[in-house]
């Protein structure tokens, strides 16, 4: 395998060395790629100082030189890497020894495009474990319940399985072949300051094949700290109900355009209905009651939502 593992950074100064010295332990990484995305620390400096540590390591900005997101900046990273299997890890993460063990396994078989695992927590202060244990208890691993591939990854990820499928699993343990993005015309929505990532893997689950790899254990681990943008948005607030019906805009136009199976196009209109209804309206009941036809979607019988699923 010869594999570019692609890293966003922002004021990441602090963590950056950390998690490219864990992709450099592996001879299957030919490259690492820095998309430093003008951070307000002294980021870009440590990018500098890395690229002539080593040579697989290349850095790379925005054309403007400008802040354009983290979606972007995976954008730019796809643009410029050259590999044929591409990886993904933020810039305060790092990769365990373990990382590739399964891909290079389960990529001997020709359909398989990409190949997921799970990841562990670090906590890296005291303030950034309260936030995170807080929003979400005491989890140790982010990964799914059982091994999956194929179209029950898109049904899972959409909740739409028998037995529950987990959590979404984490840019930082996926593998995906190049050709593959290509092909489908994959990349991340620029326009989802967060999200993008979600957006981005529901997407990949039904245009390409995707296998579970090592889920019982992490191959990456998740530097928890003050800064984390995913521990700062309380539930149901505002704040969330406007980003999520964002996320689920996204998936909803896509959706709206593609072949997806009956239930998953319905589960992805009912939960942006949902969310743009608790915006419109702002009355956390009707939300609820939206929340509550996800789960049951026969006791939802608007002529709008017939009129879509029969189009």
């Amino acid at each position: 395998m010869q594999i570019s593992v692609i890293i966003p950074v922002y004021n990441a100064a602090e963590f950056l060395e950390k998690a490219v010295d864990s992709a450099l332990q592996f001879n299957e990484v030919q490259e690492i790629v820095l998309i430093e995305d003008k951070s307000t620390d002294n980021s870009l400096e440590v990018c500098q100082k890395l690229i002539v540590k080593d040579s697989r390591i290349k850095l790379y900005q925005h054309a403007d030189k400008g802040n354009h997101g983290a979606g972007a900046s995976r954008n730019l990273g796809l643009e410029k890497a050259n590999c044929e299997f591409i990886s993904f890890l933020d810039a305060d993460d790092y990769y365990l020894s373990n990382r590739f063990e399964a891909e290079k396994e389960i990529f001997k078989e020709a359909k398989i495009e990409g190949v997921f695992g799970a990841i562990g927590i670090e906590y890296l202060t005291e303030k950034g474990k309260e936030e995170f244990q807080s929003k979400f208890k005491n989890i140790s691993l982010t990964t799914v319940n059982f091994p999956a591939e194929g179209e029950t990854v898109l049904k899972g990820l959409l909740g739409l399985t028998p037995t529950v499928f987990g959590t979404f699993f984490h840019l930082n343990a996926l593998t995906i072949r190049k050709s593959a993005l290509v092909k489908n015309n994959l990349c991340f929505n620029e326009n989802l300051r967060v999200h993008q990532d979600s957006d981005f893997i529901t997407k990949l689950a039904y245009h390409c094949y995707l296998k579970s790899g090592i889920i019982d254990k992490a191959i990456a681990i998740r530097g928890v700290h003050d800064n984390n943008r995913i521990t700062k948005i309380i539930r149901y607030s505002p704040q969330y109900n406007q980003r999520q019906f964002l996320l689920w805009k996204s998936l909803y136009d896509w959706s709206s355009t593609n072949p997806l199976p009956l239930d998953c196009k319905r589960k992805i209109y009912l939960t942006y209905t949902s969310f743009d209804l608790s915006l419109k309206t702002g009355l956390n009941k009707y939300f609820c009651i939206f929340l509550e036809a996800i789960k049951n979607p026969q006791i939802v019988k608007t002529q709008y939502r017939f009129t879509y699923l029969n189009r």
